[in-house]
This record gives structure tokens, sequence and C-alpha cells, in this order.
């Protein structure tokens, strides 16, 4: 019974009041240890992997079809791979998997883990949004982002990224159509598919980053490839599509 309530049993919705995502570059060698199988790494010019930091502002999170008034506002960190997933029909999806997710309510800790596989724990994470920068911190961790809102020109892309352009950066932006979790003893995939409405990512300059978990990786310093905001989107997640592959 209990795995079965981690598939994702139902859709979600909420209302992205913010959303900050931090990418950073791998050589691809990398980062192939912690895919389980099933999923391959969604690369760059076939040599370079992608993990990304994403932190959102959520409002009103709940099952699909709640009221609004029923959902709850949570801080959401989470820290995912790039991946391809080929399906039992041959569909070559897009999409991430999770290796940690962080929040600032017990309650989403406990929810989270009992509905999927994201792996929550509750930190002391806060966001802080000023006049002309967003920081987001979490003093137990050392976890320390601050981008500037970059409403005006595109930045610079950061010194080391492999993208030549924003363009090419956006196809790393993420959210992706899909996200996976594999049920390993069962040889099961879940798919979940996000919606979004008018998901337009624009370029922030990044003042600050300091992310341990992506540090401790490799334990080396990664590469920071991007980093791109969105605000006030309406998203939501469908029901877990499972798929079982023969052993």
């Amino acid at each position: 019974m209990f795995e079965w309530m981690k598939q994702h049993p139902f859709g979600v919705e909420a209302f992205f009041e913010r959303s900050v995502v931090l990418t950073y570059a791998f050589p691809r060698e990398q980062l192939e240890p912690f895919l389980p199988a099933r999923l391959s790494l969604d690369t760059f010019q076939d040599e370079t992997a992608f993990v990304a930091v994403a932190m959102v502002q959520t409002k009103s999170l709940r099952p699909k079809g709640f009221p609004r008034w029923l959902g709850r506002d949570f801080l959401l960190v989470g820290y995912r791979i790039f991946v391809r997933y080929e399906s039992r029909a041959g569909k070559r999806l897009r999409g991430l998997y999770i290796l940690k997710s962080e929040t600032d309510r017990k309650f989403m800790e406990v929810l989270g883990n009992l509905f999927t596989h994201y792996r929550y724990t509750k930190v002391d994470v806060a966001l802080r949004d000023l006049e002309s920068r967003i920081t987001v911190q979490c003093d137990t961790t050392g976890f320390a982002v601050t981008v500037e809102r970059g409403e005006q020109d595109e930045p610079p892309l950061p010194s080391c990224s492999p993208f030549a352009s924003w363009k090419e950066a956006r196809r790393f932006a993420g959210p992706l159509p899909f996200t996976f979790s594999v049920i390993l003893k069962s040889q099961r995939v879940v798919m979940i598919e996000g919606v979004r409405q008018n998901w337009k990512p624009r370029p922030v300059p990044v003042m600050e980053h300091h992310v341990p978990f992506v540090l401790s990786l490799t334990g080396e310093a990664p590469t920071l490839a991007s980093a791109f905001m969105t605000e006030n989107i309406p998203y939501s997640w469908k029901k877990g599509v499972i798929e079982t592959w023969p052993e």
C-alpha cells in the first residue's frame, strides 16, 4: 500500500510566485553513476551533463481539483539531473531525475515523502525578495544563492559556461516536460508530466552561489552554466503514469 502511495497517485496544482533555477555543468562521466537503470543523461554536445538547482516559492499547493483555499504555501529546493527516457513504446522523453529535495515546512516533508520518491528533508531555508535581488539561504547547510532580478538587457553568461548563447542555455533551463522516478525492485518507471502556462524564463546575473549538495557530488567546485528566473506561473502535475519493464 505504501509503495503505491509514493507513485504520485493524484494530480497536484500550485501557483509559482517565483522560481530561480541555477544549472551546473559536469563532465558526463561524473553524473552517470547517479542514474538508475532505464534513464540516460541529457547532454550538451554529447559531453556535458547538467544538474539544476531549482528554488521555487509556491502558493496554494494542493491536490488537483481541491479549492485554492485548502492549499499550502512552501519554499521548495530541488536538485535534479537532466535525463532522457525511452518508453516501452519507443518514445524518447526529456525530463528530470530528482536527487534530493528540501522544504521549509515539516508538513511538506511528510506528505512529499508519502506520495513521491523525491527525498524531502525539512531545513531552515528562507527566501528574501528585495527590490533588486533575491536571496535564498539556509544557515544549517550553508546554502546561499543571490541573484539580481535581471529585468533589463540579457546579462553575460557565467564566465565558464559551456553555452555560447542564452538561446542554447534555455534548453537546459527547466522545468522539462517530465519528472521520472525509478523503482528498481519492481522494474517500474514512474512518469510525472508537468503542465505550465506562460513559462518565459529570463536570464539573471548570479551574485553568489554556494550550494554544498552540488559540491558534494564530486568534491570539486561545480561549473555554473546558467541562471534563470520566472514569476507568477500557474503550474500543475498530472497523476503519475507507471511503466513496468520485464526483469
